[in-house]
């Protein structure tokens, strides 16, 4: 299963050190570093903060506590439509991770968190590409709904290529591709993959390179997709066993994981 999500913008903000600082740690899976560069006061900041911390509840399988407490702060500070409309967007994605790994069962409230953003945030708008692409993770793992999956995943892919977010690209890539090997398309699928690893190579997110890495492996033959797998496990290494869940898939049959 395919865990891995876009939350945020996806660009480096070159011309602000402060972005730039926080995409680097973020990038490295120090999202609680990441977090802690930002002032929480203004609704901007509380939702990018939020949102950080979420993202780290995907990778890490915890932190749920402090992402909560984030996400009420950034609900309580949102004002206008769309900000209430991405504060409920990242709402809808921590209930999704909860209940992915069996934390607990939030299925209904991510999607009427979801459904709340769809609400709020106008057709077209630049928060509409990552709630159609969060909708699209519901509907293939929650679900299990391919085909919703699918147009919501092209969807976003429209919207992130519209407003040229490479991170959240590379997600649509991802997921579209998972979807095609599913159905024996394998030449769809390898291309999906490359180009969401070349985009992740690209950006420099670190965190998110390893999972790209070992889909496009399932896609080859020997010995390129024993290469990719050991670039995989490299990766995993030097970030600490992050992600999680691919630090699982990726262990030999038997193998103990902590």
């Amino acid at each position: 299963m395919a865990h891995t999500a876009m939350s945020g913008d996806g660009t480096t903000a070159e011309d602000d050190p402060l972005q730039t600082a926080v995409w680097r740690l973020r990038s490295r899976a120090c999202w609680a570093d990441a977090a802690a560069l930002l002032e929480p006061e203004g609704p901007k900041a509380a939702l990018q903060r939020a949102s950080l911390l979420v993202e780290r509840c995907l990778y890490t399988e915890a932190g749920w506590e402090q992402a909560e407490d984030a996400l009420r702060a950034a609900e309580a500070a949102a004002h206008s439509d769309d900000e209430r409309g991405a504060a409920a967007c990242e709402r809808g994605y921590l209930a999704y991770a909860a209940t992915l790994f069996q934390v607990r069962d939030r299925a209904d409230e991510a999607r009427a968190a979801l459904g709340r953003a769809a609400a709020l945030i106008a057709p077209g708008a630049a928060g509409r590409a990552l709630l159609d692409f969060r909708r699209g993770l519901i509907a293939e793992n929650l679900t299990r709904s391919p085909q919703a999956a699918r147009a919501a995943y092209r969807r976003a892919h429209a919207g992130a290529t519209a407003h040229a977010d490479p991170l959240l690209l590379s997600g649509t890539w991802r997921h579209l591709a998972g979807l095609a090997l599913r159905e024996g398309e394998l030449k769809e699928a390898r291309h999906g993959f490359a180009e969401s690893l070349r985009i992740r190579e690209e950006l420099g997110y670190l965190v998110g390179t390893a999972p790209a890495l070992a889909s496009l492996a399932e896609t080859e033959s020997e010995p390129e997709a024993s290469r990719l797998r050991e670039e995989a496990h490299r990766l995993l290494r030097l970030l600490g066993g992050v992600p999680t869940w691919l630090t699982r898939q990726l262990a030999p049959p038997g193998a103990a994981t902590a």
